[in-house]
This record gives structure tokens, sequence and C-alpha cells, in this order.
């Protein structure tokens, strides 16, 4: 039997085969972890539909952080629940923020460690939107854009007034990152860097950080600022937007059901590229495992090398601890 000059096999034969012509490198230098902090002292309350994920409160969320830093993690990203919400989520920019607290008791625990804040109103609104929420030209509730580019600086400024490394707005409104730059370099913090949720969908897949963060709408819903799921084209615009607006680093959300996106993303723009791998795709994977129909620690890292070899940088993901571990032990 005569058989093809070329086999694509040999190099598949065996483990160090594989590791030596590997394309894509997955560690734990690509991952940032999510983290909630609610008010309280010694709280560290599960969240149901995010098993091993948890409500801290500050203290004890400064205690994780130190665990996170071990494993090898170099970031968290945090999103706060405040003690009283209102419609116009003062909470959300207030100095003595439930964010901002978290985030000096970080920086205490694992100097370290780069602090990441969420910048946005709807864990802070007492109707669940991500800004000020005012009536259209038809009469209908939306929210306000230009108005709740005020409010997002001040979360921002407060953010970083507390030691925050890096600032990361997620509303979907437009103009915020130009805002927000120039909002940072007027108050002398030209240095910090702006990573932006450009391309945001309106997604399913929200559904267990809503219970986390405890931020579902009072009414309606977000499709009037985030994106279409069936768009591709307007998030390039989204992302070439924000680039153009002073972001330093560009984010697609959420991650595994627009790989497309970030491919397309990643062959058109120079920058560093964030992914976040949402609650939803998170917890249909445990919920899969709990079942034993699948192995998470196999199904985990073969999404999170998806997500890599599509394009991104940084991985926001709830596995982000666990995955360190799983590398490290490689």
């Amino acid at each position: 039997m005569t058989f093809p000059r070329t086999r694509m096999r040999r190099l598949r034969r065996n483990a160090s085969f594989r590791r030596m012509v590997r394309e894509t490198r997955l560690s734990a230098d690509n991952l940032v972890f999510p983290m909630f902090v609610r008010p309280g002292e010694g709280v560290r309350n599960p969240i149901t539909s995010m098993p091993g994920n948890f409500q801290f409160s500050v203290d004890t969320l400064a205690e994780e952080a130190k665990g996170v830093a071990g494993c090898g993690v170099p970031a968290v990203i945090l999103f706060g629940i405040p003690e009283h919400k209102d419609p116009r989520g003062t909470e959300a920019y207030a100095s003595d923020a439930i964010v901002c607290r978290a985030v000096e008791a970080i920086k205490r625990a694992a100097p370290d460690l780069c602090v990441i804040t969420d910048v946005c109103l709807c864990e802070y609104t007492d109707h669940g939107h991500c800004g000020v929420v005012t009536e259209n030209r038809d009469g209908v509730p939306d929210v306000d854009n230009d108005a709740t580019l005020e409010l997002l600086i001040k979360e921002a400024l407060a953010h970083v007034n507390a030691g925050a490394d890096m600032v990361a707005p997620s509303d979907m409104m437009d103009g915020r990152v130009g805002a927000i730059r120039d909002a940072l370099d007027g108050a002398g913090y030209a240095d910090v860097p702006l990573m932006a949720y450009s391309a945001k969908y309106a997604s399913s897949f929200y559904g267990p950080f809503r219970e986390a963060a405890e931020s579902p709408p009072q009414f309606g819903d977000r499709s009037s600022y985030q994106m279409d799921p069936a768009n591709a084209l307007e998030a390039l615009r989204e992302i070439a937007l924000d680039i153009e607006e002073g972001a330093d680093i560009v984010m697609v959300k959420p991650a595994l059901a627009y790989l497309d996106i970030l491919a397309a993303a990643r062959q058109r723009f120079d920058v560093p590229l964030a992914a976040y791998h949402v609650s939803g795709e998170f917890a249909v994977v445990k919920a899969a495992a709990a079942n034993g129909w699948i192995d998470e620690k196999r199904a985990a890292l073969e999404i999170l090398t998806s997500i890599r070899r599509a394009g991104a940088s940084l991985i926001l993901t709830y596995w982000a601890c666990d995955a360190a571990r799983w590398l490290a032990e490689a």
C-alpha cells in the first residue's frame, strides 16, 4: 500500500511532540477573575447559579484576593452591590462606595494584584438599567445617553481616586470612552488605562450574573443600548470608535457565542483584545459537569483555549483561579 508523503499524525504521536508544535498558548497571565463585593462583614454568600463563586464583603474579598494573587492570576475586576439603590445610582460614585472601599482593601492585602473596576450604573440603580432613565420621544422609558456620561465620569474618578489600576466602562453609552479618558487625563490620571466593553451584546447568557450582582432590569431590557446579536460589522465600528476615543484595551462580550467577532477584531485592530467568558457560558458547563455529562476541567480549558485562539489577549472568566491551578499542574 502506498501512503501519501505528508502525514499529519506524525507530530501528534506523543505529548512532547504536541507541546512542541502547539500554536496557541493559554497561561494564567491571560486571565482576569471577576469578583462581587457587598456590604457587611464576614460575608461569603454562594452564588447558586455560578457554583464556586461568591458575593464577598470587603474584609473577605481582601482575603480572597490574596489567594487569587497566590495562584498566579494577575488581575481581578470588581462589581459592587450597594447598601441602597436609587434612580441615579448615587452609591456608584460616592467616595466611600463599596467598590472604592474594596479597591483600597485589596491594594493593602495584595499590592501587586491589578485591580480593574467595572464602571456602570446597573448595580446601583433601583430600575436596574445602566444609566439615567427618561422618556424618549415616543414616550417610552429609555436611558439618557449624555446625562449618564456625567455619572460615569464621576464613578470612574471615584474608583481611580481609591487606587484602581484600570477602569472598564461596560454601559455601552455612546462617547463614554472619550468622556472618561478626558476626565482622567484632566484629573492627573493620564497613566491609568481604560478597558472598554466595546462590543457588548444584548445576550441571553447574562442571567446568572444578574443574580450575582443583583442587577436585573425592573422593566424592559437593554436592547436599546447593548448590541443586536445578529450584527457583526456594527461591532467592528463600535471597537474602532472606542479605540479612536482612547481605549487601551477593547472587549467582546460574551466570548464563546461571539468568537467570530473576536477573530474579526483580532484581524482588524492592533490593540490588546479582551473577551468576557460570561456567567451563562460558565453556568451551562457547571450544570453539565454536575450531572456527569462532561469533564469540567477539560471543557473549561478547551473553551478558554478557543477564546485565546480566536485572538483574545485577556479572558475574564469565573474559572480564572481554577484554570491557573490546572495549567500549573499540567
